[in-house]
């Protein structure tokens, strides 16, 4: 057995995100906090938070957003292996209220810095060195190169043993049920770990109840099935056994970036050797201190976290 240099390795695409404070029409707000969000970029930073050593590949723009973008990840624990790219910009994301239960997400970053990354970007030795590879269904959707990297990436983690683990994280901003559908299809065979919501499970394979859809999804080649039920908890099959979590109460004030921290949380105490029950409740966990505050990834837990949500009765911790 290889000793791993990094526990998890990630890559895609990070971008600058503009989170405007008022609530109501983006071409009304004038104040906007300025951070950075990004799938793959979350997880690792749950990861790393976790207790893991994590590994992020990503193409930047040479300018300032690229600048907060390193320093935010490596001031989070994360190794950050950012190519700038002088050709492009860093990509952004705008995130407004359009009321106070309706988040508005825009995307600019088409021809960016992050859609440029391509095979000849990533390391094989450090895929091959680690314990998880981490994708998701995003970067294949930002352009050619883009879902080679991700073919290339999986081919080298499974020639090596490497556990892949796959978010479908579907965005319809960049491309079309079919068109993922059709790549998830082709590649679901291929990785170990698939995290999705019942309707990102159905892209690939239509099929009714959530039970029903997890032995459909894991039929065609993953050991872990992960499908999520939002604010209603999640499932796993794992060699053939269900396992289910109850959803942990807590005051929604921003959901995105939920998925995200639910990854982080499963893939951390998969690390650890943590038994199905456990890894599906930390899992949990952190999906709901994901949504407690603004931003996407700012309330991802530490270990030391995870036990306040069993707090007292009168909500403090004295």
């Amino acid at each position: 057995m290889h000793k791993p240099v990094t526990d998890l390795v990630t890559f895609g695409e990070t971008m600058a995100l503009f989170a405007a404070r008022r609530t109501g029409p983006l071409r009304f707000a004038r104040d906007f906090d300025l951070g950075l969000g990004g799938a793959e970029s979350n997880v690792a930073i749950g990861v790393a938070r976790l207790g893991h050593s994590v590994t992020w590949v990503g193409k930047v723009g040479a300018d300032e957003f690229g600048d907060l973008i390193r320093a935010t990840l490596a001031g989070e624990g994360v190794d950050v292996r950012a190519i700038p790219d002088p050709g492009a910009p860093t990509g952004l994301m705008i995130k407004g209220r359009r009321t106070a239960d309706l988040i508005d997400v825009r995307y600019y970053r088409k021809g960016s810095a992050g859609s440029r990354l391509s095979a000849a970007d990533l390391d094989p030795e450090l895929i091959r060195s680690a314990r998880v590879l981490h994708v998701s269904a995003i970067t294949p959707a930002l352009s050619e190169s883009a879902r080679e990297a991700v073919r290339h990436a999986i081919v080298e983690a499974r020639a090596a043993g490497v556990l892949v683990s796959l978010d479908v994280n579907f965005r319809r901003a960049l491309w079309t049920p079919e068109e993922a559908g059709a790549w998830l299809r082709e590649t679901v065979g291929d990785v170990d770990v698939l995290f999705a919501t019942e309707a990102e499970g159905r892209l690939i394979a239509d099929v009714d109840g959530p039970d029903e859809l997890a032995k459909a999804l894991a039929a065609l080649g993953p050991r872990h099935v992960l499908v999520k039920f939002g604010a209603k908890g999640a499932m796993e099959l794992s060699e053939g056994v269900v396992w289910r979590a109850e959803p942990y109460r807590v005051t929604e004030v921003d959901s995105v970036g939920a998925g995200d921290a639910f990854a982080a949380g499963w893939l951390a105490d998969w690390l650890a050797g943590a038994e199905p029950a456990e890894r599906l409740s930390t899992a949990c966990a952190a999906g709901a201190f994901a949504v407690t505050s603004q931003g996407d990834w700012e309330s991802l837990p530490r270990r030391a976290d995870l036990s306040l949500l069993r707090r007292p009765a009168d909500g403090v911790n004295r």
